[in-house]
């Protein structure tokens, strides 16, 4: 039985923020996500390239690590606690477009920021990642399966991915930037809990 992020609990106590699967799908995304930027940072970048060598071998773990990226979100479908989780990062209430309010104003105060499970800024970064990341599978085929499409499709298909990717890669890095500023997210994500004092300061409208 969790706590709730509101309610009196011994000092100490810790409150369930994710279960085993949600765990599972994360670290195993990054893991993929983590082998894509990699790869296509040897592909590009001439003195890793040369570095590393066996291009063949390398295009062709960028592109299975790139086709299986969305594999570990479809299979979390069959968990109703990843189900449930979707639906809360899919979900804007006005707390949310207060907490964007006072990020573009850099207001620090944690009074300023409402958040329930999930912040307005983990909201936007999953759209946009999710989206993303269908863009990057999407040009990836035309540019992997040449018969599919004329040659100005696929051209334009290269310069969007090559552009997305350095985004993505941009992105990535503030995301990992602000995980590694949160320790106590980090170990919600590693463990499956939180400490109360961190739910009730980060996300006070979340009953965890």
């Amino acid at each position: 039985m969790s706590l709730r992020a509101d309610t009196p609990a011994p000092p100490g106590a810790r409150i369930r923020r994710f279960g085993p699967v949600q765990r599972w799908v994360h670290r195993t995304t990054a893991a993929l996500m983590g082998i894509c930027v990699v790869t296509a940072a040897i592909l590009y970048i001439p003195q890793l390239a040369v570095a590393v060598g066996r291009r063949e071998l390398v295009v062709r773990v960028h592109e299975c690590a790139g086709l299986a990226l969305p594999v570990p979100v479809l299979l979390g479908l069959a968990s109703r606690a990843f189900r449930t989780d979707l639906r809360f990062l899919n979900r804007f209430g006005p707390h949310d477009r207060t907490w964007l309010r006072a990020a573009l104003a850099r207001d620090k105060r944690h009074s300023s920021r409402p958040a329930g499970k999930f912040n307005a800024g983990q909201k936007v970064y999953a759209a946009w990642i999710a989206g993303a990341t269908l863009v990057m599978l999407g040009t990836g085929l035309l540019m992997w399966f040449t018969h599919l499409a004329p040659l100005v499709w696929r051209t334009s298909a290269t310069f969007v991915h090559d552009w997305l990717a350095l985004t993505i890669g941009v992105v990535l890095a503030g995301h990992i930037g602000m995980a590694l500023g949160d320790p106590e997210a980090r170990r919600g994500l590693r463990t499956g809990t939180v400490s109360r004092e961190w739910a009730k300061r980060e996300h006070p409208l979340w009953r965890g």
